[in-house]
């Protein structure tokens, strides 16, 4: 059973047991269901203890490495500047999007369970912070004084800025001791990898533990919650790709009609699939032989892409942010909106390459927003359905900022005819 059906079966069996219990109002059963809670409990736990050694070890070795793809040519440099700027395109237009989308939530849960350790102080905070502090003093703290302390609590986004200026410095090192740090890091991120595996592969213990006493408290309002999140969450996809062909057309000089046909056999293998990595050589046939870009660029581009730009990354990290504050009762401001647009920028390079990964990398960004990290475990629970569509639009991404970054070194005019016309 792969592992999408093993967590997708663990949440429908835990939302009609909970359901269950919940309906039959037995103090015993309901006491036997928070009983299994401290096995949830673990297994957020888990999560947590990877964030941190995680996400700096991909990120030291994703930047410290941008000095090989600058040693490629400017190919690389501009490739990662198109990869940046498309992230930050998508989330300025689908953050408010989907902040407005979710006033439309119905409240279908009558009576919220209660916030996890800790969430309740969150919750507090987060209302008093958002209409306290100045833009000057948000800023200030960007920039840690002490790493190490905003690292034991948990002050991601400091964290974070510290960990890229690392980066850039180790970049810049001597090559031996280049090397030597990037190979520590490189290490530690592959054991680090390892490790993530483990906790995703008991995900479907931890959620059914998660999920029974939520439901058996919530009763049969949360399946209509994760229902709105999971159409939300597919909505926004779609918005998002419609977003990227517009901006395709006017960067690369191909029109509409003819990316959207050479997106065919890529999305088809992507929504079937939901790998990116096994839509790259339908990538590759799509972008040499529809959109007649130069090898050249295809043969380095694509597989960077694949590798490292997830532009559905401020989609989906903002609609299950959105969509666990609302359960919890949690207020998010303007400021919190713009810290899930600034981490998504980041993070989105830094998530690791293992199933529901990009989760994984979603627990930093709420704690740095004040949300509780159990909630990822109902995310990542419903993520096998509306996972499809973020696929697509990964792969739109992929696709499209190739053909931008090819611009100007087509090996053939973009009004030539499709080579396979006739066929």
């Amino acid at each position: 059973m792969k592992e999408s059906t093993r967590v997708l079966v663990a949440l429908v069996a835990a939302v009609v047991v909970g359901a269950a219990i919940g309906a039959s109002a037995n103090p015993s059963l309901i006491r036997a269901a928070d009983a299994i809670a401290p096995l949830g409990a673990l297994w957020v736990n888990a999560i947590r203890m990877t964030v941190i050694p995680l996400v700096v070890s991909l990120l030291i070795t994703g930047v410290a490495s941008a000095s090989d793809v600058k040693a490629i040519g400017r190919t690389g440099g501009k490739a990662v500047l198109v990869f940046v700027l498309l992230i930050v395109y998508v989330a300025a237009v689908t953050i408010p999007i989907s902040a407005a989308f979710f006033t439309l939530l119905p409240r279908l849960i009558s009576t919220r369970p209660e916030l996890p350790a800790g969430a309740s102080e969150a919750a507090t905070q987060i209302a008093t912070a958002g209409q306290t502090p100045t833009v000057a003093s948000w800023l200030t703290s960007m920039i840690p004084s002490n790493p190490i302390a905003a690292a034991a609590n948990g002050a991601m986004l400091p964290l974070i800025v510290f960990t890229v200026l690392f980066a850039l410095a180790i970049s810049r090192s001597a090559p031996a001791a280049r090397a030597a740090l990037l190979g520590f890091f490189r290490a530690l991120g592959d054991a680090m990898l390892i490790l993530v595996r483990w906790v995703i592969l008991v995900a479907p213990i931890g959620i059914f533990a998660l999920m029974v006493p939520l439901a058996a408290h919530a009763g049969a309002g949360l399946v209509g919650a994760i229902g709105f999140y999971i159409v939300a969450y597919m909505v926004m996809c779609v918005v998002g790709i419609l977003l990227l062909y517009p901006v395709v057309a006017l960067f690369s000089g191909i029109p509409i009609g003819r990316f959207a046909r050479a997106m065919v056999e890529p999305l088809l293998i992507a929504v079937s699939s939901s790998s990116s990595i096994a839509t790259l050589p339908s990538l590759v046939e799509s972008a040499e032989r529809d959109l007649l870009l130069p090898k050249r660029v295809t043969g380095f581009v694509l597989p960077l892409a694949v590798s490292t730009f997830k532009v559905a990354g401020p989609v989906s990290w903002t609609v299950g942010a959105l969509f666990v504050a609302w359960f919890y009762g949690i207020p998010l401001h303007t400021r919190e909106l713009v810290t899930i647009g600034i981490f998504s920028v980041f993070l989105t390079f830094g998530a690791p390459g293992v199933p529901r990964g990009a989760f994984i990398a979603l627990a930093p960004l709420f704690i740095a927003i004040g949300l509780p990290v159990e909630g990822i475990g109902i995310l990542i629970a419903v993520d096998a359905i509306p996972d499809t569509l973020a696929t697509a639009l990964n792969v739109t991404g992929y696709l499209g900022s190739t053909a931008i970054v090819a611009r100007g070194e087509l090996d053939v005019p973009l009004d030539a005819p499709l080579l396979h016309a006739s066929s």
